[in-house]
């Protein structure tokens, strides 16, 4: 039986054990960074983290949790569901937390993976990485950002000994970590500075808590959870039509913006800070039902000016204005084009997989690489989604995995790599797809590189990703047969 080394434990990684677990594969390693389960769901504790899919949609579709608090779960719940499911699916004594990998290479001699951690070497036959689009911050290079008197920190690092309440508090940024933690910290804070580059589109968030005599009906009548999850999942086709087939299609999801725009934001002014100049679903959609309010309080103010630098102070801004902060929390994203990075890769020939992706990264279906055998990648390029699950895709990513290794299984093979035409036909079809979406519609966001080529995310809709890999075509890739072992 093959040996598995899986990189992450959030999502991706948890699934994968279960999945290989279940398809009666024993031999499984997975290595995690933090101290604990939960991917991004153990990073980010920031006040207000939730999630902005519905409850019965982010989930695996084989644990199905009837007990969701809320439709839209808080982190924490989702953190210790990740960590139930291992449990109860006898997986949670393969993960090592608090072990990062730094390197792994292909030793093509003998079709291993070798692994160097911070707990020592490894290997495995196959590697799967379950790193996620958004577990490294990213921190603006600013002048003078390490001058600051006061505590800083990025919003997935949250310092929970620095106290809020009574501080004047400078949050940097206005996307989805900034619209949960701003109405979140107001109530305690003796004011908020709100440092905006550009205005996202925020959707009304149709939250509210479950009832017990929802959580009955749930638990006796799987079906009427099926249905809200299939209901759910089909409104986010609808909006992702939008991004990939019509902006036409749009039109629906911008009377809910600009209705909503219009009774909670009667300031002319700050109404114009808050309408962005692009095309909706360029950037990500938002959604929320108290950014809008908590803009308009007066001991928040939204600042649109550029900033210049950081002071022991606080921020001044374009042209000089020096603005008090006793605290700066940067909600300024990930690094989202530097996929698995810090970890190196190294596949055949030598060949390191963030020179191959020097000019942006590629993959076919966004899970194998030509030149890296027997390396599977979960959330790869090109399989961030703008409208629904990412829980969807994966389950659909880690069967596609399994489809490769009964293929090399059945056919007696030590690896696998994907044809490089293979590959290359595929990227060609992706930039095609992608210039007729939103996402280069030319703003500029962490879906694209410098140069606006889309790299995160998937140019069409979410069912036909999993049409495409609902089956493993041995075809498209060039094999290793089985070498006799060496004496």
């Amino acid at each position: 039986m093959p040996s598995f080394a899986v990189v992450g434990a959030g999502f991706g990684g948890v699934g994968a054990a279960v999945m290989l677990r279940r398809a009666g594969y024993e031999d499984v390693t997975v290595f995690e960074r933090g101290e604990r389960v939960g991917g991004v769901w153990h990073d980010n504790t920031y006040p207000g983290a939730a999630c902005d899919v519905p409850s019965h949609l982010y989930e695996f579709s084989f644990a199905p949790n009837p007990r969701w608090s809320r439709r839209y779960a808080p982190q924490a719940e989702i953190q210790a569901y990740l960590e139930d499911v291992a449990r109860r699916e006898g997986v949670l004594h393969r993960i090592r937390t608090s072990t990062e990998v730094q390197r792994a290479s292909f030793d093509e001699a003998r079709a291993k993976w070798v692994l160097e951690t911070s707990a020592g070497a490894h290997e495995a036959d196959l590697l799967v990485t379950a790193c996620g689009q958004l577990s490294v911050p990213s921190v603006p290079s600013l002048p003078g950002l390490d001058g600051f008197e006061g505590p800083a920190f990025h919003s997935a690092r949250w310092r929970h000994d620095v106290p809020i309440a009574g501080k004047r508090v400078a949050v940097v940024g206005s996307g989805c970590s900034a619209i949960q933690i701003v109405p979140a910290i107001q109530p305690i804070a003796a004011h908020v500075d709100v440092y905006q580059r550009s205005a996202p589109y925020v959707l009304p968030k149709p939250d509210r808590p479950y009832r017990h005599a929802e959580h009955v009906l749930f638990d006796w009548l799987p079906a009427v959870r099926k249905a809200d999850r299939l209901r759910t999942f089909l409104t986010g086709e609808l909006l992702t039509s939008g991004f990939v087939r019509s902006e036409k299609l749009l039109a629906g999801p911008m009377r809910l913006w600009r209705r909503q725009l219009a009774e909670q934001v009667t300031d002319p002014v700050l109404r114009e800070q808050c309408t962005p100049d692009y095309v909706m679903g360029c950037k990500r959609i938002l959604f929320a039902n108290d950014w809008y309010p908590t803009l308009a309080r007066p001991d928040v103010d939204l600042v649109t000016d550029g900033i210049e630098r950081i002071v022991p102070g606080g921020v001044v801004t374009a042209g000089g204005t020096l603005r008090p902060a006793d605290v700066i929390i940067y909600g300024t994203g990930f690094q989202t084009l530097d996929f698995l990075a810090p970890m190196s890769v190294t596949g055949r020939d030598g060949r390191e997989l963030h020179e191959t992706w020097r000019n942006g990264a590629e993959a076919y279906l966004g899970i194998t690489v030509s030149g890296f055998p027997n390396f599977f990648m979960l959330y790869g390029p090109n399989t961030n989604l703008g409208g629904n699950s990412i829980i969807y895709m994966l389950e659909g990513q880690i069967g596609y995995v399994l489809g490769a290794i009964r293929a090399l299984e059945r056919e007696g093979l030590d690896w696998l790599d994907v044809r490089p035409e293979v590959q290359k036909t595929f990227t060609s079809w992706v930039d095609s797809a992608s210039h007729s979406s939103v996402w280069e519609s030319g703003c500029h966001s962490w879906y694209t590189t410098a140069a606006g080529r889309n790299t995160n995310n998937w140019p069409d809709m979410t069912f036909r990703y999993r049409q495409r890999v609902r089956h493993f075509d041995l075809a498209g890739y060039r094999v290793m047969p089985k070498r006799p072992a060496a004496a």
